[in-house]
């Protein structure tokens, strides 16, 4: 709309002095000949607005003006909570909402509290994802519909893929809310709740269905009590191992030697650590090579046996 981008250019003078037609073209996304025209419509408007000519000249608002023009609408005032992260906002299609956000949050500034935003805002970088995490190419196509189900309380219809079989399976959700976790978007839903990954729902049918977000629902409290039992879930067995010097492991297990590990008299660490189960350590403890031996439980030491034999057949000629 022209009355927004008017504002929008506004506040851009406001917050960063004398600019030119084509930064402010640049910025808006428009032509120079539309900054042009939005220029006198301002002008005519009362705004004290001047342009220079020449080389250093530029658009400048009257020294001391200063708009009251600052009022968040309803959808930037949401995209503000998403500040420090680009990234998830473009995803739920708040980007041009935040965009205008700070933009008027900054023009309500101070100028001295302005340049200190700036240099917090030019030295500090949310990137949520971890190094492995391949992003390339995971489209999330039903991410603004769910999130458009969240804000407005609708029921979604979804054809949902999970580990176990059935693994194709219809669902009614009522979504109570988005968490991003590690680069990944989980959408907590009623009945329940329950948490289900955005990137496994196959099929999103939007409805006109409205559902009551049930009373006192906390969202955060609701994802740090699912936190605290996946943990307790994922860790339910435990293996006795024995760890070279400078043999190190990850997570629980690590704790675990760190806690409670004895060093053996040949300079090895004997600990009792969680494992999720026989597959997963298996795995993780073949990562270490010769530098850990499992001696308990005898199927997990049966297993890296028989691997580790069959490594031998394989490179041994």
């Amino acid at each position: 709309m022209r009355s927004a981008r008017l504002v929008s250019l506004l506040l851009l003078l406001q917050t960063r002095g004398r600019m030119t037609a084509a930064e402010l073209a640049a910025e808006l996304e428009v032509s120079v000949r539309t900054v042009y025209r939005d220029a006198e419509a301002l002008g005519a408007a009362g705004v004290p607005l001047y342009g220079d000519a020449g080389h250093a000249g530029g658009y400048r608002l009257l020294d001391g003006y200063r708009t009251r023009l600052t009022g968040l609408t309803a959808g930037e005032a949401e995209a503000l909570f998403l500040a420090g992260a680009p990234g998830p906002a473009a995803e739920l299609g708040l980007g041009p909402l935040l965009a205008a956000a700070q933009l008027k949050v900054r023009a309500a500034l101070p100028e001295e509290l302005r340049a200190h935003a700036d240099r917090i805002s030019g030295r500090f970088h949310l990137d949520a994802p971890g190094w492995y995490a391949d992003t390339r190419g995971a489209a999330l196509p039903h991410l603004p519909a769910v999130a458009d189900a969240v804000w407005n309380g609708r029921v979604l219809h979804v054809l949902y893929r999970r580990w176990r079989e059935p693994t194709d399976v219809r669902r009614s959700l009522e979504p109570y809310g988005l968490v991003l976790k590690a680069g990944r978007w989980y959408v907590v839903a009623g009945p329940g709740p329950r948490t289900y990954r955005v990137d496994q729902i196959l099929q999103l049918e939007a409805s006109d269905e409205e559902f009551e977000r049930p009373a006192g629902f906390d969202l955060g409290a609701y994802w740090a009590g699912y936190q605290r039992d996946f943990h307790e879930r994922l860790h339910r067995a435990e293996a006795v191992v024995r760890l070279a010097p400078g043999a190190r492991l990850a997570g629980a297990a690590g704790e675990a030697v760190r806690a409670r590990g004895v060093t053996e008299a040949d300079g090895w660490t004997r600990a009792t650590v969680p494992i999720e189960s026989v597959e997963h350590a298996h795995g993780e403890f073949l990562r270490l090579g010769a530098d850990v031996e499992v001696l308990e439980p005898a199927e997990l030491r049966a297993r890296i046996a028989a691997t580790a034999a069959a490594l031998a057949r394989t490179y041994g000629t």
